[in-house]
């Protein structure tokens, strides 16, 4: 790949709302319900109006479209209006598309939203069902016959040959579960609200499928949450300290499936994740050493370890250690794995929280924060900081 020199997106916008439902197991309410709900909030807290909106991204899983959203919500016309692909690998581009449409003048203010009932509805980790004609479709046809039928499944593959390349036990993915559950119990809008686990607890866990245990595994959440994306300038007369949008950046590896990259010549990293850290580190300007916060998608723990590697963090095979000893703050929220399963969204929030210094883990002095989206799919990421 050539060498590209930093890109103009960066400091040009910023989040400044988000707004949330309540985290649950059965919301007993509508998916558009929710997303309104959230939308509504990220508004209040932007100190902005429905009015205000021009601009709405989600993801192609999303049943809400974004008109519907914005009839729904009270958002008047629309200029620009986006969908990202890849699940969760979505999260960190809706907020890209977001900066690049404010960045080029097509829309003021945009706001991101995910909304779903993934523990009472549809539920992903009950695996592939049923799949309509399609190349993805196709390609799962290289795995589901051998009962490769569940996400856990299709990350157990990698996470089975990690182990063995670097000589680890499935302890080793112990301390992300526990991190994050530490974080999620003095979390009051976290799931797992004062329940912290140990190391103990951990092993103790029944297998989903080896070499991962049951705290290894997110959570199935009801809920929605909304990020509100405008210009820095704008954001300047606004209510709340912004998070400036330092780098931005989407990725896919070579030989790149969902979660099925079995056919690559390496099985113990991510490299759609490398694609998107060469970016964010070259686009910024930064350096992992300046990087106060990780919020790092952890729908399983096994890519939390790879994701740290990929961005330089520390050497591969290295990261279990460097989670041991905190080296660097991460989901402070209590991640996917404590707080909720909403696609990433949620820890877009919790970075913005940083920022402001509004966490109710918040790390002194944070100034920059990192942002991962869906691991072992077309991934995303973000480096959010202050503004000065």
């Amino acid at each position: 790949m050539s060498v590209r020199a930093r890109d103009s997106l960066g400091g040009r916008a910023a989040v400044v709302g988000i707004g949330a439902t309540e985290f649950s197991k059965d919301s007993g309410r509508s998916e558009l319900s929710l997303a309104v709900e959230a939308v509504r909030a990220a508004l209040d807290d932007a100190g902005l109006t429905p009015a205000d909106v021009d601009g709405l991204v989600t993801f192609t899983m999303d049943t809400n479209p974004e008109i519907t959203v914005a009839q729904a919500s009270g958002i008047g016309e629309l200029s620009f209006f986006s969908r990202v692909h890849y699940g969760g690998g979505a999260a960190c581009a809706t907020v890209q598309q977001a900066a690049l449409a404010v960045a080029a003048g097509v829309a003021e203010v945009v706001v991101c939203y995910r909304a779903f009932n993934e523990r009472s509805g549809r539920r992903f980790g009950s695996g592939v069902q049923q799949r309509e004609p399609s190349a993805e479709g196709a390609a799962l046809g290289w795995q589901l016959p051998f009962g490769l039928l569940t996400p856990a499944s299709w990350v157990a593959m990698a996470a089975q040959r990690y182990l063995h390349t670097y000589g680890l036990t499935p302890d080793a993915f112990g301390h992300v579960a526990v991190t994050d559950r530490r974080h999620a119990a003095r979390n009051p809008a976290a799931y797992f609200h004062g329940k912290p686990i140990t190391l103990a607890d951990h092993a103790a866990s029944r297998w989903i499928v080896e070499p991962l245990r049951l705290l290894d595994c997110c959570q199935e959440t009801d809920g929605g949450q909304a990020i509100v994306v405008t210009s820095v300038e704008r954001a300047r007369d606004l209510p709340r300290p912004p998070a400036v949008i330092l780098a931005a950046a989407q990725g896919a590896g070579r030989r790149q499936e969902a979660m099925t990259s079995f056919y690559r010549d390496e099985l113990t990293g991510l490299p759609e994740m490398g694609v998107v850290a060469r970016q964010l580190w070259r686009t910024s300007g930064l350096a992992p050493s300046d990087i106060d916060v990780g919020i790092l998608y952890d729908h399983f723990t096994p890519f939390v370890l790879m994701q740290l590697e990929e961005f330089g963090f520390c050497a591969p095979g290295e990261a279990a250690d460097f989670v041991a000893a905190d080296a660097l703050p991460l989901n402070t929220h209590g991640g996917q794995l404590g707080e909720a399963y909403l696609h990433g969204m949620n820890g877009i929030a919790e970075a913005v929280r940083q920022i402001r210094g509004t966490s109710v883990n918040q790390i002194p002095g944070a100034a920059r924060t990192l942002v991962t989206a869906g691991t072992g799919v077309p991934t995303s990421g973000l480096i959010l900081g202050t503004d000065g």
